[in-house]
């Protein structure tokens, strides 16, 4: 065995220059201005309760595809990482693609919130939104482009409601919620849901982080923490480390009764893949998903498995049915470089082969 030399006057250099680069970082650290969620220019169009519908601001150079797209963002994180910062806005990229974008916004649920059911999100606030982008575009359809849990939720509405989906983009978007190596549904299915939301009514944004973080405690609650005196060196990179940060602890509480329903019966149950999953009066059949699908997924993604969103290719009605993998996580695909250059592109030109 080859013993560690250690010499003292290397030591004193190392923390030397540590202690040199946390002065820095902590002078810019201090200097950092508040960090603003969302880029783009939008207008609100619609709002109901907590919920707000947003209509971003095209490029006046770029030709619009004449139907409308609607993004279904997650109830569990806010949408803004779909428009973080200036060179990193899928909200950016499908505006340059041609595509003429609005944005749900949920809101914050508070207590009043409370028995508020996948039935009022799916048939109600998001039907009411279809229809006030249907109303305002003179159309009998629209483009819907949901994500993560906003798929699922745009997944189950255009089953109940073929009639007003032209064209569905799913991303990072769960059907098969037990595949064996997704282990948050391994996780979620020994809660006991009931309980938990008996006592607690709405269920805290800061629980579900929480849960989100022990997926991956080291990289997403040790590693980033020990580089961070690296990262503060930088005025850009410590603004990109605050903004994602914001984000991540930004996280609204969750309706108690639609939060019950959507743990027992898509992961506990696993209904929408299996069957037997009702929204209010209507039963979802994915074989009734009929208009032409595109379904993104990402293949280093540790909440949403490749396997858990390939489900959809054998449960959907359409013909026409097309899959883009790409080479990142779940956050990635919304936020790196690759993605705004592959991402974005490839919706519009999907999207435009199918617009009549």
């Amino acid at each position: 065995m080859i013993p560690i030399q250690i010499r003292p006057d290397q030591v004193m250099d190392e923390i030397t220059t540590f202690q040199n680069k946390l002065g820095v970082g902590m002078q810019n650290l201090a200097d950092a201005q508040d960090i603003p969620t969302g880029v783009t220019p939008k207008e609100a169009v619609y709002r109901e309760d907590k919920l707000t519908l947003y209509r971003f601001q095209p490029p006046a150079a770029v030709v619009q595809n004449p139907v409308p797209v609607l993004i279904v963002y997650a109830l569990v994180n806010r949408p803004y990482m779909t428009d973080l910062q200036e060179n990193r806005s899928t909200v950016k990229g499908l505006l340059d693609a041609g595509l003429d974008v609005y944005l749900i916004d949920w809101g914050y649920p508070d207590r009043a919130d409370r028995y508020l059911t996948l039935d009022d999100y799916i048939n109600g606030y998001l039907d009411r939104c279809v229809d006030e982008v249907r109303r305002r575009h003179g159309v009998d359809k629209i483009n819907l482009l949901g994500i993560c849990q906003g798929g699922t939720f745009s997944l189950c509405y255009s089953a109940i409601h073929p009639d007003k989906v032209a064209n569905l983009i799913t991303m990072v978007t769960p059907v098969d919620f037990q595949t064996p190596d997704n282990v948050l549904s391994h996780w979620v299915k020994h809660v006991d849901v009931d309980t938990l939301v008996d006592t607690m009514g709405n269920v805290p944004g800061e629980l579900l982080n929480w849960t989100f973080l022990t997926l991956k405690p080291y990289q997403l609650m040790g590693q980033k923490y020990l580089d961070m005196v690296e990262v503060l060196q930088d005025k850009d990179k410590l603004d990109n480390f605050l903004r994602m940060e914001k984000w991540i602890f930004d996280s609204p509480d969750q309706a108690g009764e639609a939060y019950r329903q959507f743990i027992k019966d898509f992961y506990q149950k696993n209904k929408l893949m299996h069957g037997g999953l009702h929204i209010g009066d209507h039963e979802v059949d994915l074989s009734q998903v009929t208009m032409p699908v595109l379904n993104i997924f990402a293949e280093q993604d540790h909440l949403v498995p490749p396997d858990a969103s390939r489900a959809l290719g054998k449960k959907v009605g359409t013909q026409d049915y097309t899959e883009l993998s790409f080479p990142g996580g779940h956050i990635g695909i919304y936020v790196s470089g690759k993605a705004q250059k592959m991402v974005p592109p490839a919706i519009g030109e999907w999207v435009e082969q199918r617009t009549k």
